[in-house]
């Protein structure tokens, strides 16, 4: 199974390890689409500050992320699974598995990025800032910068299991699973279950909470009816939906 996840947009300090090794990411095939963003990212934060606040959607208050992001090549790197916080990651709790589960986290757990396209969450970076959204001067959009890198990259990441998709739309627009590998594609919408309407905030901790019970119980569902039964298992409500799409019903929004 691989299971492919958003970023969270607050990261992590970098720390003082080794700096980035850009040839030791995992998807050696991603390095020259990732080459090109680090490479206009880090010179449009060093050369203009304000411009590069702009083109990053910063705030006066996340200014210091420019600096950040200006540093790069030579900033700590620690494992991505340690850079990401937030709502899901918190959920998740990658650091409180159990050896076997953070096994199988290492295998089967894919984090989308605007820098590095994708990583696995033992992948040793820097925290940084930028989004799927930006549009960089010379690349353009993100979004459509890494279509073509993914689109030979990814189905073999994918191999022949399932794939679970719960990325957010920034990040799904640079890889779409096509042909028999959407076939066996799920992803998940989590619904108030009195209402049945999508909640927000506690969609991303659910997601974080049913990979961390995947990852927990050893479950490895080679399809999308193997993972409904999985999630029952888990105690979860789950009601299949169109296209894909498994609606997880939830009875409190926190």
């Amino acid at each position: 199974m691989l299971v492919l996840l958003p970023p969270s947009e607050g990261k992590a300090s970098s720390g003082r390890g080794a700096p980035l090794k850009p040839e030791s990411l995992s998807l050696p095939g991603l390095a020259g689409a990732r080459a090109a963003v680090l490479d206009e990212l880090v010179e449009l934060c060093v050369a203009d500050e304000e411009k590069a606040r702009e083109v990053l959607g910063l705030s006066e208050g996340l200014r210091g992320e420019v600096a950040k992001n200006a540093e790069l090549r030579t900033a700590g790197a620690r494992p991505a699974g340690e850079i990401y916080t937030g709502v899901l990651y918190d959920a998740l709790g990658l650091a409180t598995l159990d050896a076997a589960a953070q096994e199988r986290a290492r295998q089967s757990l894919l984090v989308f990025s605007g820098l590095w396209g994708a990583v696995r969450v033992d992948d040793r970076i820097p925290s940084y800032r930028c989004s799927m959204g930006v549009k960089l001067p010379g690349l353009g959009a993100l979004g459509a910068h890494w279509r073509g890198a993914m689109a030979s990259v990814l189905p073999e990441a994918a191999g022949d299991g399932l794939v679970l998709d719960l990325r957010s739309s920034a990040y799904a627009s640079a890889w779409k699973p096509k042909g028999e590998v959407a076939a066996r594609t799920a992803s998940v919408r989590v619904l108030h279950a009195p209402t049945r309407k999508v909640v927000s905030h506690f969609n991303k901790a659910t997601k974080g909470r049913i990979v961390r019970s995947l990852l927990m119980s050893g479950a490895e569902p080679a399809g999308r009816e193997e993972l409904v039964e999985a999630l029952r298992d888990l105690k979860y409500v789950v009601e299949e939906g169109k296209a894909g799409v498994l609606d997880v019903l939830v009875d409190e929004i926190h």
